[in-house]
Parts: structure tokens; C-alpha cells; sequence
């Protein structure tokens, strides 16, 4: 079975720059090989609907549904207390050593102090998180907002990276999303020290010159968003 792995966004309406759909869109041109569709509060039907528009911008497959109903899809990512449901891919949210191997892979959480929820915690780190998960893969989740710590993620044996705050809220999601899954795909496959900064905006003299994002040319079709 195929597990999450590599950029795993997850999805927050609220926070959007622009449509949610086109966030996503600009993510998945940018790396992102995985999305986890949140908005809980929306009415079913209105969920339902935001499905299918994702599922049309995501490679198939490759949309997963928190909760356990997968709103016709065959992946539900569970919180901790969910029962599992017959479907083909399941995955869970873990906070603490616990009872895993009922499920295909875990998110983490919060490997670092996170914006989106200030105050939850306290941060695990990578290596606990690592100890945490043992043998099931796992998704680093909370603070990863930039590459050096997907990176650091990779090098600890996160199967992915889960980002919503950095993507969500970004000018532009294409930039962020190629930038944190091209050092966690490197770092994964090389085991070599990242060159990319380790907070947004910062930088290094070895991270390469760029006009967006390091390695990337202005006229690559990055499926921008409004950024009002």
C-alpha cells in the first residue's frame, strides 16, 4: 500500500489566501503530493461538493478525508479516539505513545511551536516524534514552515511533512510548497546537510539566488492566487 509521504497539505479555508481550490492547486504544482481535506464545521453536503472540486486539482488518490466518513473517496486520516472504518487508506493523529497498528501511517504533533495553534504543546521535536511512531510511518506535523525543518524531519525518518499555516496563508503556495518538498526530498534521498534556511525569509550563502524560490524560474506556471 502506498502511504503519505513527501509535502502533505492540509486544508484550512480560513486561513486561504484566495479560493481554497486554488491554494491547493498551486501546492500540488509546487510538490505537494498529498492533501488532507479538514473543514469539519462545513454542512455535509457543502463538504461533499468542496471534495470533489479538490479531488480535480489532486493526483488520484492522493485526497484524504479527516473523519472517518471519506465522503466518497476510500482514505480518512482519524483523530486519536476515532474507530477505524473499512476503507482502503487510514491514518491517525498521535500526540503520545500509544496503540498504532491499527492504521497505515500518523501524523505527529506539534513537532514545533506552531502559529496556527499558539500554546499547543509542548513542542515534541523530530527525534521524539521518530521514537514516538516507531515502526508505522509518520507525518511530522505542527511548525514545519520552512525547509530547513522538513529537512530536519527527513533526517530524523518522517515519512512527509504535514503543513497547513505555512501554505494556507502564503502569497504564494506554489513558492512554499516547492521549496519545503525539494529539501525534504533531498535530504530524505541524500542524508546530506540542508542548504535551505531554517525560518521563512531567511537565508544563507549557499541557499541559491531566486526570483520566488530557490531553483525555480519566474516563468514556471506556479498556478498563483490572489493574494488580497
Amino acid at each position: 500500500m502506498v502511504t503519505p509521504g513527501g509535502l502533505v497539505v492540509l486544508t484550512d479555508r480560513r486561513l486561504a489566501r484566495g479560493s481554497l481550490v486554488a491554494v491547493v492547486r498551486a501546492a500540488v504544482r509546487g510538490g505537494a503530493g498529498w492533501v488532507i481535506l479538514r473543514e469539519k464545521d462545513l454542512p455535509y453536503a457543502s463538504r461533499v461538493a468542496l471534495f470533489e472540486e479538490l479531488r480535480a486539482v489532486v493526483p488520484d488518490g492522493r485526497l484524504i478525508v479527516a473523519g472517518a466518513d471519506p465522503l466518497g473517496g476510500d482514505a480518512v486520516h482519524l483523530a486519536a479516539a476515532d474507530p477505524v472504518p473499512a476503507v482502503g487508506l487510514v491514518g491517525r493523529s498521535c500526540h503520545g505513545f500509544s496503540d498504532m497498528f491499527d492504521v497505515d501511517y500518523v501524523t505527529v504533533s506539534p513537532i514545533y511551536p506552531t502559529e496556527s495553534k499558539p500554546g499547543y504543546g509542548p513542542a515534541l521535536g523530530a527525534s521524539v516524534a521518530a521514537e514516538i511512531a516507531g515502526e508505522v510511518p509518520w507525518l511530522a506535523l505542527g511548525g514545519v514552515d520552512s525547509a530547513g525543518r522538513a529537512a530536519e524531519c527527513a533526517a530524523a525518518g518522517a515519512a512527509g511533512v504535514a503543513v497547513m499555516g505555512a501554505i494556507m496563508r502564503a502569497r504564494d503556495p506554489f513558492g512554499v510548497a516547492a521549496s519545503i518538498s525539494t529539501v525534504f526530498q533531498d535530504r530524505l534521498a541524500t542524508g546530506l546537510p540542508s542548504l535551505a534556511p531554517t525560518h521563512p525569509g531567511e537565508r544563507n550563502e549557499n541557499t541559491p539566488c531566486q526570483a520566488g524560490v530557490a531553483g525555480y524560474p519566474q516563468d514556471v506556471d506556479r498556478g498563483e492566487v490572489c493574494s488580497s
